[in-house]
């Protein structure tokens, strides 16, 4: 049973597979499409829409069409209903999956089970798991996931080896924004940093767009009630899709906007103007990106060789001529949309054929390949087990890609005492991160509990303010003689290569432990079974 790489996108999808060559290549939807839309239609109660006619749809039965669902992966109490029942981002998920593995069962006459699944660098703690839970929802087993620059960087590095050197990696998808540092030496790819905002995309530029078209229709004809016409704010967006992407080739597009009762109006909008109303938006980007290679340079890389683009998105112009200029680097830019996905088909081949990691081992080699798996796969897709090692031939090493600490109490002699956040694993330490152990003291006499509550960051710098961190996890050491003040206590973080965090706290006095089992979001085993056999249910189109 071959391993699948899926690039679950934020506005579309694509499965992967390595091919009879013993390349990587997309498996096309069932319209010889490579991507499908991210779009889910919830036409009844028992049947719902994906893809293409789910997008359309949107136009007459908004209320029952989900996009950018990817976004609000691992919010806590994000739910939505249709047809008296309720859906989770993790459940609507499962529901995409589904689609694109059924079809790929049917194009490759394969059994689709294990899988690895494409995230965005920047996703925390919370985000990947609640894609992992996503792909059990949709009764698959998630062999892994995987950072998509890192992907992007595989296939970008199958293409190009045996050169040294760092890659930028700039991944403008359409709902989210990473920029990744990535060293390769060799047959080692290691991520050296990463940064990003997981609510900024390609769909931010759309509704650029869809805003500019509105207001010059209602410029047109301001009392034709258009501006609260949901359909027609729908329309708007699909078409401001396509606007974008004619702009990047063409300087003008002339769309022509219709509204029943109010009359119709040619709007001209030129690549200038476009990207005019934008402009803040690549800033962003901007911002990030420079910061990037900022923190790379602490990291001991001072060079950047070249710059990759990932993402649909980076086939605007401005992205280039701003990255070149900003970055004095020509950006190279090769299958933006499908790099990630085939990354992702390497990447699940590389684990299918790794044999179980040594606890504390820090890399893995070809000493760590198993030769049964090797001639397993090799036959199993009908090519050489050559080809098979000299494609899986990759010592792959992440990094951490948010902070994460322990509330604590903040006490100045002149001040009133205030909660914080101590972060005791940094951002872009690699993984697997070794434990890492922090004396802390109890903040008051006579404690007989102590309460270790775990934050992850949630801007885009370190913070110990509390409201830039996430709570994430918690734990209590009970029933302790009480405590003087300052008894040391013992904190442990750990993260393992997969990025699954582990907390220990120890009170040394008593000896007394405790280790977190850090319950990520709201969905507990029982609400996960439910949402499973819900989407199972579903008859999926």
């Amino acid at each position: 049973m071959a391993t699948f790489g899926i690039d679950l996108g934020t506005t579309y999808s694509c499965v992967s597979r390595i091919d009879r060559t013993g390349k990587p290549e997309v498996v096309k939807n069932e319209i010889g499409e490579d991507a499908t839309p991210s779009v889910v239609y919830f036409e009844s109660p028992t049947e719902v829409v994906v893809g293409v006619e789910a997008k359309n749809a949107a136009r007459g039965y908004s209320e029952l069409v989900v996009s950018l669902i990817k976004r609000r992966m691992g919010e806590k109490g994000a739910s939505l209903d249709f047809h008296g029942a309720t859906y989770t981002p993790e459940s609507i998920s499962a529901i995409i999956l589904r689609k694109l593995v059924a079809h790929a069962a049917r194009a490759t006459g394969e059994t689709v089970r294990d899988v690895v699944l494409t995230v965005p660098a920047y996703f925390g703690v919370a985000e990947r798991e609640a894609t992992r839970i996503a792909g059990e929802m949709a009764d698959l087993k998630v062999i892994n996931l995987v950072p998509e620059p890192v992907a992007a960087a595989l296939y970008y590095g199958a293409l190009v080896p045996g050169q040294d050197r760092n890659i930028l990696v700039y991944d403008l998808g359409g709902g989210t924004f990473d920029t990744t540092v990535i060293s390769m030496s060799g047959q080692q790819v290691r991520v050296v940093c990463t940064d990003g905002d997981h609510k900024l995309g390609g769909a931010d530029w759309d509704e650029k767009i869809q805003q500019y078209l509105l207001d010059a229709y209602l410029e047109e004809f301001p009392d034709s009630g258009a501006g609260d016409s949901e359909e027609f704010v729908q329309e708007l967006g699909l078409l401001a899709e396509e606007v974008k992407k004619q702009l990047s080739g063409l300087q003008t597009v002339r769309p022509q906007l219709r509204f029943p009762g109010g009359g119709s109006v040619r709007v001209e909008l030129s690549r200038s103007t476009f990207e005019a109303i934008s402009a803040e938006l690549l800033e962003r980007t901007m911002i990030i990106t420079e910061r990037t290679i900022e923190t790379a340079r602490g990291c001991g890389v001072h060079r950047i060789d070249e710059v990759l683009l990932v993402g649909g998105s980076t086939r605007m112009r401005a992205v280039m001529s701003t990255l070149q200029r900003r970055i004095g680097l020509a950006p190279r830019i090769h299958e933006p949309d499908l790099a990630v996905a085939k990354g992702a088909a390497m990447f699940a081949l590389v684990e299918t054929i790794m044999l179980p990691k040594v606890p504390g081992e820090t890399g893995r080699s070809s000493a760590s390949v198993s030769q049964r798996a090797v001639e397993k796969v090799a036959d199993e897709i009908g090519t050489t087990t050559e080809a098979v090692l000299a494609l899986a031939d990759r010592d792959v090493t992440i990094v951490v890609p948010r902070a994460f600490g322990v509330k604590v109490v903040e006490a100045d002699e002149n001040e009133e005492p205030r909660f914080v956040v101590q972060h005791l694993l940094h951002a872009n330490t690699p993984l697997p991160a070794p434990p890492l152990t922090e004396q802390f003291y109890t903040a008051s006499d006579g404690q007989k509990t102590i309460a270790v509550e775990v934050y992850e960051q949630a801007g885009e710098t370190e913070s110990g303010e509390l409201y830039d961190n996430n709570l994430i996890g918690q734990g209590l050491i009970e029933r302790l003689p009480p405590l003087p003040h300052g008894s040391p206590i013992d904190i442990t973080f750990q993260m393992d290569q997969s990025g699954v965090l582990t907390v220990q706290a120890k009170e040394l006095v008593t000896g007394q432990t405790l280790e977190i089992e850090l319950r990520i979001g709201d969905l507990t085993p029982r609400k996960i079974a439910d949402a499973r056999r819900t989407v199972a249910r579903l008859s999926v189109v």
